[in-house]
């Protein structure tokens, strides 16, 4: 691909050490956003092992995930648990302005590579450090992924039907929120460095990022001791907001403003009900959430999907279909605003992916390399022309198994 880098952070270089789901993920936002991101990948020992294990996951006959984490970014290889692998990071770290890991607390110190150590190598580095439970407190030492962040945040108890089991979403919300946070504290601490002149530590806890988001959960029991519930698909107390049946299919309608319930009453040919004194409030409508939903429901079933959505665009009610992958390759809104790009790959040829996010009017981000096709196949452009290395000594550190 190679197209034209516009992005804000053309002048920001990063190093990311992170693997799976949360620090690479850190790592694609700001890549995206125009920053050269230097992934370092453990390598192949003996034609064995090595890479991101990114690299092998995914669903379906492709394994393509990798393909959308990894954009944006160079791959060097590094043996991180021997001196030499190591020292090459602490070279790396001298011409950085940001470097990722989402290892287990102390992994980095064990390794000779701790904040104290690098910022004395450079004060100007900012360290993202994503971690189920964060750098302190009695938990920081326990292994912990996203589903454990999501459990103990908050989310995981609230997913799901009422009468089961806590479910989860489809996406791993959890490592891509905490990796989310772990980049806009990168920013920020970007722009403290202009006052300063120095670096700092970012501290993204898993559990704490799906904290962030969950709304007033905490001060609804402090307060009232309300302990919120699985729904299903509704929110308790917000109607109409619901999944709601048509003749040939379900569709999504969020009418629950009273203004906009008042356009809906008029869309369903029956405006009495606006201001019926049962659902004319927010708090009315909330109490007969199941009712209300009933009485949407006979009419919907009545009409189409297509039918709805007319009726919904007609009346400015919030409304939509609810996408999958075939729909949103077809919809128009998505090709207009580029949602999904072209991406061109030698073993599956051209498939589509996200694209660059938000929209920036001035330095907009973009998709301009597509993910490393080898490990360490930047090893003589970062290792030579940015470290200095000469072509004797990248061949003694790969003879010696550190890259």
């Amino acid at each position: 691909m190679d197209t034209p880098n516009t992005g804000a952070l053309t002048d920001i270089r990063v190093v990311e050490l992170g693997q799976l789901i949360a620090g690479p993920f850190c790592g694609q936002l700001l890549g995206d956003m125009g920053a050269e991101v230097i992934k370092v990948e453990p390598p192949q020992i003996d034609g064995k092992g090595g890479g991101d294990p990114m690299r092998n996951w995914g669903h379906g006959d492709a394994k393509l995930w990798w393909e959308v984490v990894a954009r944006n970014k160079k791959s060097v290889s590094a043996n991180l648990r021997v001196p030499a692998g190591q020292e090459i990071v602490r070279k790396l770290v001298a011409h950085a302005d940001i470097l990722i890991e989402n290892f287990k607390p102390g992994t980095m110190e064990k390794w000779g590579l701790g904040p104290d150590v690098l910022h004395e190598i450079n004060p100007r580095l900012i360290i993202v450090r994503v971690s189920g439970y964060g750098q302190t407190g009695p938990y920081s030492s326990r292994a912990g992924f996203g589903g454990i962040g999501e459990a103990m945040g908050g989310w995981r108890y609230i997913v799901g039907d009422p009468d089961r089991a806590p479910s989860r979403m489809g996406v791993s919300i959890g490592d891509s929120l905490a990796a989310t946070y772990g980049c806009m504290g990168a920013l920020a601490a970007l722009h403290a460095r202009e006052r300063t002149g120095k670096g700092q530590v970012v501290d993204s806890a898993l559990y704490e990022a799906v904290l962030q988001v969950m709304e007033s959960l905490v001060p609804e029991y402090m307060v009232s001791d309300h302990v919120r519930k699985r729904t299903g698909s509704i929110l308790e107390g917000i109607a109409p907001s619901n999944v709601y049946p048509t003749s040939d299919g379900e569709y999504l309608i969020g009418a629950n403003q009273d203004a906009i319930f008042k356009r809906l009453c008029q869309a369903m040919g029956r405006p009495e009900l606006g201001t019926d004194e049962r659902y004319a409030t927010h708090v009315a409508r909330g109490e007969r959430q199941t009712e209300l939903d009933d009485l949407i429901s006979d009419w919907t079933r009545t009409l189409t999907v297509d039918e709805l959505e007319e009726k919904m665009i007609e009346f400015s009610i919030p409304a939509g279909k609810i996408y999958r992958a075939p729909e949103m390759l077809s919809d128009p809104h998505f090709a207009a605003r580029e949602a999904l790009i072209d991406v061109e790959h030698p073993q599956w040829g051209s498939f589509k992916m996200q694209n660059a996010f938000p929209k920036l009017s001035a330095t907009p981000s973009s998709v301009r390399r597509r993910a490393p096709l080898e490990i360490g196949q930047d090893n003589a452009e970062i290792y030579g022309d940015l470290l200095g290395m000469s072509e004797d000594e990248i061949a003694a550190l790969k003879a010696g198994a550190a890259i």
